[in-house]
């Protein structure tokens, strides 16, 4: 079953075009991951997908359903879930307020299950021991675990990741490949990352974009073979985009 498919998918700003004519099927369980060089229209792509961004044309369909034209809070309670490139949680919250805030747009006011929901989150996230404290007090790289623990909690059929290991120490970046291993078959992961080795170790599936279309697909030894990848992205500096 395809988890998410997007047909002749288009945004421009003005006369910029940052994504055009993206044909995606994303199948369910599938961890997909998004690379190529600064400007290539990644996180325009999945700000469309997620609601975030409006498509100038196109659709995009999520297990069959259109959704083109819902907004986020209606695609979040379909299953989508989505961690931004900048960190965005709410600092004058613990960090368990910030997780179970996100577990009550599943779980309602069922309180037993949202705490429990939180603390296996933030569990797998290595963050239990900073429950208690405010958001706000974390570094960059704990707001980042933070922000993927409140994705994680809502048990979505899609997770978005946009730079998850973008300020994690070395070893946050190995226990971030441990998740996502973890979490192969349980849900959809479309990822977005300049860590080739996060890329190469996780994903079942890469696209590489290029000027806001998209090169390539394919596992990550073919990316990895593939010369019009070489001269468009691996061979250069991995710079945000």
């Amino acid at each position: 079953m395809i988890c998410v498919a997007t047909r002749g998918l288009a945004r421009h700003f003005g006369g910029i075009q940052a994504i055009n004519g993206i044909d995606l099927d994303i199948p369910m369980g599938q961890t997909r991951a998004l690379i190529g060089p600064n400007g290539a229209g990644k996180s325009t792509l999945v700000g469309v997908i997620s609601g975030r961004i409006a498509p100038s044309t196109g659709t995009i369909h999520f297990r069959g359903q259109d959704i083109t034209r819902l907004p986020t809070c209606r695609r979040i309670r379909l299953g989508i879930a989505y961690t931004f490139q900048i960190t965005s949680v709410f600092a004058r919250l613990s960090v368990f307020e910030n997780v179970a805030l996100s577990a009550r747009r599943i779980h309602g006011s069922a309180h037993k299950t949202v705490n429990a929901s939180t603390r296996t989150a933030l569990e797998r996230l290595g963050l239990a021991d900073r429950a208690r404290q405010l958001a706000g007090d974390q570094s960059y790289g704990h707001q980042r675990l933070l922000e993927i623990a409140m994705g994680l909690v809502q048990d979505p059929d899609l997770f978005i990741l946009d730079e998850p290991t973008q300020g994690l120490a070395a070893s946050e970046v190995e226990d971030f490949k441990t998740l996502i291993r973890s979490l192969r078959g349980s849900m959809t992961i479309l990822l977005i990352e300049h860590n080739m080795g996060v890329v190469m170790e996780t994903a079942d599936t890469i696209t590489v974009l290029d000027q806001g279309r998209v090169l390539t697909t394919g596992t990550p030894a073919e990316i990895r073979a593939n010369a019009a990848v070489q001269a468009c992205y691996l061979g250069r500096s991995h710079a945000a985009g």
